[in-house]
């Protein structure tokens, strides 16, 4: 398991771990500031530090560890995230406040399950690949390895979390298109998303599809529906350039926008810091994602990559779809900004993803600057 006379410390990205920190002290400071009107913002920077510290040691553990050892593992890291989201549908709640059955209490602690299981089936099916890559682009080789993916993301579905099932999706094909699968089921999966677009539209709960009325009409139901997203594009225009400044701004701090601290804490970023802020937060996910995908490219093994691939594709995902919903360019999920938003089980996962893409670094056959 731990095995440190094969690690290779000279090959540690510590460009790739100090962004990763860099972007949780950025998240604290606007977290600090989404909260501020609340009075007890002291409370979600407790948890959301104690997260970080958490985050942290998991990452090192992860790059003591040899990550070959999550492979022998990946059995019973699948079961245990299916279990996991069985749990929800028996035992979760959330229905009434949040739209979904997606949280669980054990203990007194309170998780989102899909996230844990977001890490998990990433290991599990860049094993699941792994073994069977001779034959990745065989029938019968595709249909296993699509039901192993499947059966989580249905799971998901029921709770029902469009939007989390939305990012397995991505990075599920994302991984498959990288182990070499075939184009011609590039083009029959295009198709057969076509041909099921009206039954799933048939099975979106009402609130779901409001959001998709809600960014097709910008301006439709501005005091109901509509008013988060016509709120959050208020603030990111107001910000400017430099910012109204920190701790300053109209929008964030008199409570205008809801769930600021979490799915809107980019609009709180470009009110309060401005347009230069915002290319700031870019520019840091920018070299993130770079790392991750250098990593991914010199990986030793094929399972290692597709880990890599698989965290860069969640990470990507989140980015892209948190600041277009915010900006009014994507339909409002209810999708996390990575390493920003409140949330303790999101940023710890985002960590271990990052211990984990570490860990395969270490084993590279180089590093390129």
């Amino acid at each position: 398991m731990f095995n440190l006379k094969k690690k290779s410390f000279k090959k540690f990205d510590f460009i790739l771990f100090f962004t990763t920190i860099a972007l949780c002290i950025y998240g604290l400071i606007l977290i600090k500031s989404a909260t501020l009107s609340y009075g007890n913002y002291y409370k979600y920077l407790k948890s959301q530090s104690i997260a970080i510290v958490l985050g942290v040691i998991a990452i090192f553990i992860l790059v003591l560890m040899d990550y070959q050892f999550l492979g022998k593992l990946y059995i019973p890291i699948y079961i245990i995230s299916n279990f996991l989201l069985i749990a929800v549908l028996l035992w979760g709640f959330g229905e009434d406040t949040w739209g979904s059955r997606s949280w669980l209490s054990v203990g007194g602690i309170i998780f989102q399950p899909s996230e844990f299981v977001k890490i998990g089936l990433i290991i599990s099916l860049s094993k699941f690949i792994d073994n069977n890559k001779e034959t990745i682009n065989e029938p019968f080789t595709l249909f296993k390895i699509l039901a192993f993916a499947g059966f989580p993301i249905l799971l998901i579905w029921r709770q029902p979390d469009a939007g989390t099932s939305i990012v397995f999706a991505f990075f599920i094909a994302l991984m498959l298109f990288i182990a070499g699968l075939d184009w011609r089921y590039v083009g029959y999966a295009f198709g057969a998303v076509l041909v099921a677009l009206p039954v799933l539209w048939l099975k979106l709960k009402p609130y779901q599809k409001d959001r998709i009325f809600d960014f097709l009409q910008p301006e439709r139901n501005p005091t109901g529906t509509n008013y988060q997203a016509i709120q959050g594009k208020i603030a990111i225009g107001s910000g400017k350039v430099f910012g109204r400044g920190l701790y300053h701004g109209v929008q964030t701090q008199y409570n205008y926008i809801p769930e600021k601290q979490t799915d809107f804490i980019f609009a709180v970023l470009v009110e309060e810091l401005g347009f230069m802020g915002g290319m700031l937060l870019l520019g840091m996910y920018f070299i993130l994602i770079n790392r991750l995908i250098k990593i991914a490219r010199n990986s030793s093994d094929l399972f290692g990559s597709l880990m890599v691939v698989g965290i860069s594709a969640m990470l990507v995902f989140h980015i892209w779809e948190n600041i277009g919903m915010t900006m009014g360019l994507m339909p409002i999920t209810g999708i996390p900004l990575p390493f920003l938003s409140h949330g303790g089980t999101f940023l710890l996962i985002n960590m271990v993803g990052i211990g984990i893409a570490l860990s395969v670094g270490m084993n590279r056959e180089g590093l390129n600057f």
